[in-house]
């Protein structure tokens, strides 16, 4: 059943958090995409994460004298977070939806993004996190990365599961670095920022999106861009997102946001939604936002965000 709403946010209730150093700096490009529809706060012990980017809030996890940050050291990073939560208050109390990005299997962001993300949640906002997982063959990283992985899973409504491995081969493939800006972790941003703060065909609201981060079991997003007219190019491009595997088949319930061009037609608007959600539990809750953005041009781009997976 799809559901229609007319409510949209204010930019003061959105914020885009790095925490660590690779999360910082997909935050600054996230934030940057979104053309300053959001606040963005960076979470690090190096100064060099806070560079070039002024308009950014500041946590620094330590003093200016220490030269070792939280490398390798978690459960500093979380003391460290924790002993801010007065000031984290403070940050948190007109936001209302927190997109956090980080990186997994080092100090700052394994131990001190769940921390941060029980703060978020505790202040009642709504917590969407990507977490990016080490190679493969960083085994030490990767056991370090499970831990924290398991307990942002347990604070965040929805937990974004990211291969380096799949990240960095696409990154490759565009001649593009991958940590200085990753598309993916960018058009997702962008995607929810736009589906949240303007108004569209049809318009989603942040009622929508808790009615849907609320239900029971694994969730994801994914994001697909294409052609109109070629539905299943634009699931194609969705499919491979550099997501650490999970199967979505059967999910409980589905957010989908189409964003085209000036010439999109509700009929192509029809014709993506029924594509994307064939796979979904035949009783799963659909709620479904579209909108008009001049610079798509014939491009649309669909944003879903899929919850209650087994």
């Amino acid at each position: 059943m799809f559901s229609l709403s007319i409510d949209s946010m204010e930019s003061s209730s959105i914020l885009i958090a790095g925490v660590g150093s690779l999360g910082c700096s997909w935050a600054k490009g996230a934030w940057s995409r979104t053309g300053g529809g959001s606040d963005i706060l960076l979470v690090d012990a190096d100064d060099s994460s806070f560079a070039n980017c002024p308009e950014a809030r500041i946590l620094r996890l330590g003093t200016a004298v220490d030269k070792l940050g939280c490398a390798a050291l978690p459960p500093l990073a979380e003391q460290r977070m924790r002993s801010m939560s007065t000031i984290v208050r403070n940050l948190l109390e007109p936001v209302e939806l927190v997109l956090l990005l980080t990186g997994l299997g080092g100090g700052t962001g394994t131990g001190a993004a769940h921390e941060f993300a029980r703060q978020a949640r505790q202040s009642g906002a709504i917590v969407i996190s990507v977490a990016a997982l080490p190679f493969d063959i960083q085994d030490t990283r990767r056991k370090i990365a499970d831990e924290g992985l398991e307990r942002l899973q347990k604070v965040a409504h929805v937990t974004v599961r990211l291969s380096l491995e799949r990240l960095v081969r696409q990154a490759r493939e565009k001649g593009r670095n991958w940590q200085m800006g990753a598309e993916w972790v960018e058009d997702l941003v962008d995607g929810l920022v736009r589906t949240l703060l303007r108004m569209g065909l049809i318009n989603l609201d942040l009622m929508d999106l808790r009615a849907i981060v609320e239900q029971q079991g694994n969730s994801t997003l994914l994001v697909g861009v294409g052609n109109p007219n070629d539905p299943k190019e634009i699931l194609k491009s969705a499919m491979m997102a550099p997501l650490a595997a999970l199967d979505v088949g059967g999910a409980k319930g589905c957010l989908i946001q189409i964003e085209g061009g000036l010439g999109m037609t509700l009929s192509q608007v029809d014709s993506v939604a029924q594509l994307f959600t064939e796979a979904l539990d035949k009783d799963a809750q659909v709620i479904l936002g579209a909108r008009v953005s001049e610079d798509l041009g014939n491009t649309m781009r669909v944003v879903t965000l899929l919850s209650g997976i087994e």
